[in-house]
């Protein structure tokens, strides 16, 4: 018999680490800063692809509130010890003008074989992101949802676009680094599987075949993790907003709740063939927000804010259910005052960016910055 999943949740976040001074990115990352944050904050500190960037993970939490109190502790503890080497930490999945050619990456074993089989695909991977992972014990069940989540992910990517800059220009895109991450295999939409046990047949497959070493290697925008019971959703831009954060994991708690009670009555959401929904992925990707995504069910574009009301509407017992009605609301808030996205481009026009200052781009550094360790 299954039992109804405890939907924990746990929440990664990946940041860059600038030079307080200047803004850029560091370009000399000391050895030792990782393992003072491991010595403050514990194994929930890692090192990422390249050496100027940082990734957290939370501890399992009940709810959201715990959520909140560990995102705080570890973005001021990273901010903290940074500190100690006039570095800082800086939530946006791009840096406005840092170029991938001078960075290097980090001489671990595991990257070593990204650098290797994947060449400059990989090396140009100065891009931030937010996993977040939600308890659901049954793996058959994890399979099920993840096949009818899909539908939803272009909706919670739209709410966390933090990446119009690359390499000092406007990209015109809300989020360009799905665009940078989209070059290396195994990312995307999720195929639509059968069961569990398809998915084990498909690792064997792709790890006996010599293609990857696990499951972690799949990278799609919604896996089954490799190394939790969860499901790991993955296509979301890391918030400069910790409230941000909260919100958009929170919705997507509340989406794999309602979708679990629809399976407890026996029915499900509507499934659509990939193609369909990679078009709202890159309607999310271009305008954030400010999109009008396709309804599949009226066939016809609707402006996102819309949708989402629909959706919070959807999910409204789940969000009281799970605790978190007011962070499912906080999404109207973005909605309607736009994403990192936006703010970044407002910054960097105000500073006199519209004749290509490096000023401007300094000013919309600082102002990330502000907003990461807001709160904290």
């Amino acid at each position: 018999m299954i039992t109804d999943p405890d939907f924990t949740i746990g929440i990664e976040e990946e940041y860059h680490l600038v030079d307080v001074a200047s803004g850029a990115l560091a370009d000399d990352v000391p050895e030792t800063l990782i393992g003072e944050c491991v010595d403050e904050l514990g194994e929930q500190v890692t090192t990422e692809f390249l050496r100027a960037q940082v990734e957290i993970g939370t501890k399992v939490c009940r709810h959201i509130g715990e959520a909140r109190e560990e995102l705080k502790r570890l973005r001021s503890g990273v901010a903290r010890v940074a500190g100690r080497h006039a570095l800082a930490p800086v939530a946006c999945s791009t840096h406005p003008f840092g170029d991938w050619r001078e960075q290097d990456y980090t001489h671990k074993e595991r990257y070593e074989g990204l650098a290797r089989d994947h060449q400059a695909v990989a090396r140009r991977l100065l891009i931030c992101g937010m996993h977040v992972h939600i308890g659901i014990d049954d793996a058959e069940t994890r399979i099920d949802l993840m096949n009818q989540a899909k539908y939803f992910l272009p909706h919670l990517l739209c709410l966390t676009t933090s990446s119009p800059f690359w390499q000092g220009r406007d990209t015109g895109l809300s989020s360009y680094r799905l665009t940078v991450f989209g070059g290396l295999p195994r990312t995307g939409l999720p195929d639509r599987l059968q069961s569990w046990s398809e998915y084990e047949r498909l690792v064997r497959h792709m790890t006996s075949s010599g293609l990857l070493e696990d499951g972690t290697k799949i990278w799609w925008d919604l896996r089954p993790s490799a190394r939790f019971p969860t499901l790991e959703m993955r296509i979301c831009d890391v918030c400069p907003e910790i409230e941000d954060a909260l919100a958009v994991a929170a919705l997507f708690q509340c989406i794999l709740r309602m979708l679990f009670r629809l399976r407890l009555t026996n029915q499900a959401w509507r499934e659509y063939p990939n193609i369909l929904v990679e078009e709202n992925r890159w309607l999310a990707q271009r305008f954030g927000v400010r999109s009008e995504l396709v309804d599949f069910g009226k066939r016809q574009l609707v402006p996102y804010g819309e949708l989402l009301d629909e959706l919070i509407g959807l999910v409204g017992e789940d969000a009281d259910a799970l605790g978190c009605r007011a962070e499912v609301e906080h999404t109207r808030t973005i909605a309607a005052r736009g994403t990192s996205a936006e703010r970044q481009r407002s910054v960097f026009h105000e500073a006199g960016g519209d004749a290509g200052s490096d000023a401007a781009l300094t000013a919309v550094v600082r102002d990330l910055l502000e907003q990461t360790l807001a709160g904290t």
